[in-house]
């Protein structure tokens, strides 16, 4: 089946839940996420949304590279924290998923 894409973004679903923030072997925290996915052109699955935590936990984390949330459910997500000032005194900051997630495929339509 052919699908015109021209740049259009299609929302696939949401993911949510609780697991462990980590760098490598070091773990930051527990944490919560609420990521919204999208395929962006065929075979293409991003996610952005947001990470909860602790606020020491989260301020510990942001700057970081080589995130992973290891989520309860058995994931592995890569994540980056988002470019810009966040109120880590909130618990609560924005996140981009750079790997991970589920296949295009694997979301009910």
């Amino acid at each position: 089946m052919s699908r015109n894409w021209h740049g259009r973004m299609r929302h696939l679903g949401a993911l949510r839940g609780g697991g462990t923030l980590r760098r490598g072997d070091v773990v930051l925290g527990a944490a919560r996420y609420e990521i919204d996915c999208f395929t962006t052109k065929p075979g293409e699955v991003v996610g952005s949304g947001e990470i909860s935590m602790a606020p020491a936990e989260l301020a510990n984390a942001l700057g970081r590279s080589d995130l992973e949330l290891a989520t309860d459910d058995g994931r592995i997500l890569a994540l980056r924290f988002s470019n810009g000032r966040q109120d880590t005194a909130s618990g609560v900051a924005h996140a981009d998923i750079l790997g991970g997630l589920p296949a295009e495929e694997e979301w009910r339509r």
